[in-house]
């Protein structure tokens, strides 16, 4: 490295540290994100420069839904084997997140010692990603449906991933989510190894295919696929009676492995996670130890008490996500386990500025299953009217449902936890600006 590289990239690291330290002294979030916007300015090669100082191998985590959860359980379960890890633990997907990361774990002159980096990363941002990194693993969640505004179909999406991934390595491994058809198809497509996690529980199907489904056609000929039984959304055993396009062989048995946190998809985030740990070399009674004590990431499926109320936060950011939710929430409802719902509608830049996607959620089964519903938001309207339409097309089956509209959100969250009973749970389901919100005022923090 040239002296002067070695100067400016000095610079660009006391620089973010400095920011860190200014912004987290005065309590204006977590210092996530501005760091790795100013170092990079200072800096424009930074980004490769941290990724070649990563011992033992980069992992990114890609995908519409999952994220967060997925990398911070795969972080628990490499730290108790007594690896160090470098995380962008806040979830800040973005570049200038995963260099404010990397930053956060290097000493004054940019030298960073970290034997694994596991990076969540936008699933728009993976291509501007693999220009600066040779990651050892790439692991796909799943695609679905989200924020159309910035980043188009689902097959868009798939096909800028196909021709980023070509050109890395045979090494680099590939794990992808075998109930996508989508990403079956893009794993089929790679030249690299592949290998497949997936669901084999039919006792977990759903009744009907969602109206929120995203992907049902065959991606090789676009023929209709022929679905055994689906999990969530257009996750599911499928094949093509077209063409020999079927769900590929996964590498080990679901049923094995066990579930902490609520939700079919944290049976997809647990199974993401154990899978890679094993390609690691973790053995799996290592991985089943860790999972028996995982503790959800913040705002997925994280379980508050505040005023002396049980608060449990599911992040509903999409059409997928929020039918999921739903689903979990309606579980409880029927065990006699929550009767509220706090339900938090923003159109902010990190929410996707198009809310037309919640008419594609199926709320009518939340109001269908009674209680107390209420919203607010920056769009509180939109969402009491996608309710009040809901209502209005059930007419009078289901249960009695409380519908309350309040803009101001601590009104609304107070009025939440003033009707929650103290043996119960309230759930509150923000997109993500608005969870960021209301668990500054849950907690008297924020994330930035």
């Amino acid at each position: 490295m040239q002296i002067l590289d070695r100067l400016r990239l000095g610079l660009a690291v006391a620089t973010a540290k400095l920011v860190t330290a200014i912004v987290k002294g005065l309590k204006l979030g977590a210092a996530s994100v501005l760091p790795g916007e100013i170092s990079r300015r200072l800096h424009p090669r930074l980004l490769p420069l941290l990724f070649e100082q990563v011992n033992k191998g980069v992992i990114l985590i890609v995908g519409t839904n999952g994220k967060t959860t997925t990398s911070l359980l795969l972080r628990t379960i490499l730290e108790n084997q007594e690896q160090k890890v470098t995380h962008n633990a806040t979830g800040a997907n973005l570049i200038n997140g995963l260099i404010t990361a990397l930053l956060a774990d290097t000493n004054l002159i940019g030298r960073l010692t970290t034997d694994y980096a596991i990076l969540e990363v936008d699933e728009n941002v993976l291509p501007l990603v693999l220009k600066d990194c040779t990651p050892q693993y790439i692991l796909g969640l799943n695609l679905f449906r989200d924020q159309l505004d910035r980043y188009g179909e689902v097959d868009t999406i798939s096909y800028r991933w196909q021709q980023a991934i070509n050109p890395l390595p045979q090494e680099s491994k590939i794990i992808l989510n075998a109930d996508d058809p989508t990403l079956a198809y893009l794993g089929q497509n790679l030249s690299q190894n592949v290998v497949y996690f997936g669901l084999n529980e039919p006792e977990l199907y759903l009744e009907t295919i969602p109206h929120a489904v995203d992907s049902i056609y065959c991606p090789s000929c676009g023929h209709l696929l022929d679905y055994k039984g689906v999990y969530l959304s257009h996750l599911g055993d499928y094949t093509c009676p077209s063409c020999d396009f079927s769900k590929p062989k996964l590498m080990l048995n679901s049923s094995d492995w066990g579930q902490i946190l609520i939700g079919v998809y944290n049976k997809y985030n647990t199974l993401a996670a154990g899978v890679l740990s094993l390609e690691i070399g973790v053995k799996q009674a290592a991985i089943n130890e860790t999972i028996r004590s995982f503790k959800a990431a913040f705002g997925r499926a994280e379980e508050l008490t505040v005023q002396g109320k049980h608060i449990r936060i599911l992040l509903s950011k999409n059409p997928v996500g929020m039918n999921e939710t739903i689903r979990a929430v309606n579980t409880l409802k029927k065990q006699g386990k929550s009767s509220t719902s706090l339900i938090l509608l923003n159109d902010r830049t990190p929410d996707g500025t198009d809310v037309s996607w919640i008419w594609d959620v199926d709320t009518e089964t939340l109001v269908k299953s009674g209680g107390t519903i209420i919203v607010s938001g920056d769009r509180t309207y939109d969402m009491a009217l996608r309710l009040k339409y809901s209502q209005d097309s059930l007419g009078d089956a289901g249960s009695p449902v409380n519908l309350v509209i309040e803009e101001n959100l601590s009104k609304a969250l107070q009025t939440a936890l003033d009707g929650t009973p103290s043996h119960e749970t309230l759930h509150i389901l923000p997109t993500y600006s608005a969870m960021l919100e209301v668990r500054k005022l849950l907690t008297g923090r924020q994330i930035l």
